[in-house]
């Protein structure tokens, strides 16, 4: 049982990630709706405790990008695993999400 409690400890005091939304993602999450706004808006502050939590893929092109699914909606991303930076790039409706 003490393991589990150091590890909780641990997680409690790491240092939490920081969540940078480029202009482009900014753009397009003006143009989400209302009604999932609030709920990608959680899930970026989900990232800044945890990016890999939650439904998160690492794409295979290009390298190094993330995806989050959310609803309809995906919040494609890169880690900095050193800095604890995550860089989101875009915010996109499934469709259209992983064309070029």
């Amino acid at each position: 049982m003490r393991t589990c409690d150091a590890i909780w400890a641990m997680a409690e005091t790491a240092r939490p990630w920081t969540v940078l939304i480029t202009p482009r993602a900014e753009k397009d999450l003006r143009r989400v709706g209302a009604d999932h706004t609030a709920r990608i808006l959680g899930a970026l502050e989900e990232m800044e405790a945890d990016p890999h939590f939650g439904d998160v893929r690492r794409l295979t092109a290009p390298e190094g990008e993330w995806r989050r699914r959310v609803g309809e909606w995906r919040i494609r991303f890169t880690v900095d695993e050193g800095a604890r930076t995550v860089v989101v790039l875009r915010i996109l409706p499934r469709g259209s999400a992983y064309r070029s």
